[in-house]
């Protein structure tokens, strides 16, 4: 509900995923990334930031490799809320988004995700 340091999920590593259902099914347009600024990081750098991810739609939970929506780089250096648009069109709607994390930026011992949001007209 806010954006304290620390208010996150954090993950051990820098590498992780999130499966979220939506309320609804949507044909996904964008999403948005969003972490503390470098501002308000005690430390004064934001390295357990995520840096390379992909999104997936998935038809349900179990399924094992979604539909491949995209491949993205959040920039620690930019805004704190990001938006990247679906790359690869294609004409599912899904109720059910995955977020892999391959890459943080730098911290050895875990990555925060502050928000993810997913974007979309209802199907």
């Amino acid at each position: 509900p806010d954006m304290y340091p620390g208010n996150c999920w954090a993950f051990k590593g820098s590498q992780g995923y999130l499966v979220v259902r939506l309320s609804m099914k949507i044909y996904p347009t964008a999403f948005t990334v969003e972490h503390i600024p470098k501002t308000l990081s005690p430390t004064g750098n934001i390295t357990s930031a995520p840096r390379n991810f992909s999104v997936y739609g998935l038809d349900d939970e179990y399924q094992e490799e979604g539909k491949l929506l995209g491949e993205y780089v959040y920039d620690q250096d930019g805004e704190p809320l990001q938006m990247f648009p679906v790359m690869e069109k294609n004409e599912d709607a899904f109720q059910i988004v995955e977020l892999r994390i391959f890459s943080n930026w730098g911290h050895a011992e875990y990555t925060c995700l502050y928000r993810f949001r997913v974007h979309g007209r209802p199907a």
